[in-house]
């Protein structure tokens, strides 16, 4: 939900791939002999990849499928090698990372502790007139004395402040730089499970075609068919949307990869988003405006009063604007009902509110070459949901990336807590479904 308002990934998933009680700091010979072991399966990755590019001119026949398959298995084998590599590297500079962070903490907890005693100082100081101080010492060349000494106070307590804003500035630096290395790691860690669970699935459908080879071409004429079966299947197969008609697989997969060719975002996440905001959908109802002064409305079905069904001001205004240019009824038109608090209003499937989608209008309008983007309409809703990714980082494509931006998707500047965080991992769970859909209708 845009502007409304999973369980965290790897609480819910095994381990992808061995690890040491504690990672390791590495020398810079362990880096050069890393980096040439990564060089040389790169070379390896490669040449598997070219199996594959000659393989397609034999798609369709029993040995070509056989030698496409073994040469994914061995591919994604090598790619798990150069990631296990990745992985090692980024937790040694984690090691290094967390260890200058916890040096610059320390200095700033003695920085703070020595800025303390000089406030102390400062303040007993000062606490004494100039004329009692003078009084006080022994002769003239004492009282001068001790009017250098804060002074002195007074310059060291400068330092010591420009100091800690230094420190403090370094260790935010080093706090993000060290952020970004956990999602590398991450996102490295996230790419060994997807492609130990395809080395699986390739590994099983390779014996099925072996067990092939030992009967007939009869039998393997029955597996294509089925394949084709399955592909009408995908192609066929209703694709929900939030307050809107739903739509054909076929059809949303055209959108969302003409939204990905245009923004970036992957057209199997952009499908994931809106297949949970029409499961969202299925359980909050819909509501109509009624009232453009208060932004009252009602239950579409059930005709009862509902406050704060939109914010006047805000999206009222808007709202008529966008329904007067597309000829439509706005009190007739179902938008999202307020949850628990704040307001409702959210249109059509990618679920914007009528502020936010203005601020989109012309940049959807652009890319679909409408005359006025419908938030009703299937594809101006995708354009308009790739677009919003697009801007909350998911155009990157690595798991991290995407996680955030779903949570953001739906919860906001509070992405990280539990429902932010669970509605990203459902996401990314459609997400994952529907890119084997994709792969597999590029395949048939």
């Amino acid at each position: 939900m845009v502007l409304g308002m999973g369980l965290l990934f790897w609480a819910a998933q095994p381990l992808l791939v061995a690890q040491t009680a504690e990672a390791q700091t590495l020398s810079a010979e362990q880096r050069a002999k890393l980096q040439a072991e990564y060089d040389q399966l790169q070379q390896e990755i490669a040449g598997w990849q070219k199996i594959l590019d000659e393989t397609k001119a034999k798609k369709n026949t029993l040995t070509g499928d056989v030698t496409a398959l073994d040469a994914q298995i061995k591919k994604a084998q090598t790619e798990i090698k150069q990631r296990s590599i990745t992985i090692t590297t980024l937790g040694s500079e984690i090691v290094q990372k967390t260890a200058a962070i916890l040096t610059l903490e320390q200095r700033l907890a003695a920085g703070r502790e020595s800025l303390a005693k000089l406030m102390r100082e400062k303040n007993e100081a000062e606490t004494i007139p100039l004329a009692v101080l003078a009084l006080s010492s022994e002769n003239l060349s004492s009282f001068f004395s001790d009017v250098q000494n804060i002074d002195t106070i007074n310059s060291n307590l400068q330092d010591r402040f420009a100091e800690l804003r230094g420190v403090k500035a370094e260790t935010q630096k080093e706090k993000e730089a060290l952020d970004q290395k956990k999602n590398a790691e991450l996102d490295a860690r996230y790419v060994v499970q997807q492609k130990q669970n395809q080395i699986k699935e390739n590994q099983d459908e390779k014996k099925q075609l072996l067990a092939i080879t030992k009967k007939d071409e009869q039998t393997y004429s029955q597996v294509l068919a089925e394949r084709q079966k399955r592909a009408t299947e995908i192609r066929n197969a209703l694709f929900e949307l939030r307050d809107s008609a739903g739509i054909s697989f076929a059809s949303a997969m055209a959108y969302a990869t003409e939204a990905e060719a245009a923004t970036g975002v992957r057209a199997a996440f952009i499908l994931g988003i809106l297949r949970q905001e029409s499961n969202l959908g299925a359980n909050v109802g819909q509501c109509l405006l009624t009232d453009p002064g208060t932004g009252a409305g009602k239950g579409k079905n059930s005709g009862k009063a509902v406050a704060n069904v939109m914010k006047p001001g805000r999206d009222v205004e808007p709202f008529l604007d966008l329904l007067s240019r597309l000829g439509s009824d706005p009190y007739s038109t179902p938008v999202s009902c307020p949850q628990s608090v704040g307001y409702g209003g959210a249109m059509g499937p990618s679920q914007f509110i009528a502020s936010t989608w203005k601020l989109y209008e012309k940049r959807i309008t652009t890319a679909t070459g409408a005359s006025v983007a419908d938030p009703w309409k299937p594809e101006h809703a995708v354009m308009a949901t790739a677009l919003y990714l697009k801007d909350l980082g998911a155009n990157k494509q690595t798991y991290s990336a995407e996680r955030e931006a779903a949570g953001r998707y739906y919860a906001g500047a509070n992405w990280a807590k539990s429902a932010g965080l669970n509605y990203a991992a459902s996401v990314l769970s459609f997400a994952d479904k529907y890119q084997k859909d994709i792969d597999f209708l590029k395949e048939n």
